[in-house]
């Protein structure tokens, strides 16, 4: 009899634990998602993905055309002023002879 309330108690303890035991893996469960979640949202946004080769090309194209623009209008500036100082020779100064 003795025997029996021991064993008894014994199991009542080993429930109790297993409760305990479940509730706090359930609870450690729940932060492990939470935290995967954080994490796959997290690599989504910092791991760099491969450009296609579609969207290399059109970066490399809109570059290239915004260079050639640049070009075009660094031209025109410098056939402006090339213009200009056609009229005025550098360096020549016009000496006026001195009368007495």
């Amino acid at each position: 009899e003795q025997d029996v309330k021991y064993k008894t108690k014994e199991s009542t303890e080993l429930d109790k634990t297993v409760a305990e035991t479940s509730s706090d893996r359930a609870g450690v469960q729940e932060e492990l998602d939470a935290v995967l979640a954080y994490l796959k949202n997290i690599e989504k946004q910092c791991i760099a993905k491969a450009e296609t080769f579609e969207e290399r090309k059109a970066r490399f194209e809109a570059e290239l055309a915004g260079l050639k623009e640049a070009l075009r209008v660094l031209e025109e500036e410098t056939a402006l002023l090339q213009r200009n100082s056609a009229r005025h020779l550098r360096g020549l100064t016009v000496h006026v002879p001195m009368t007495a």
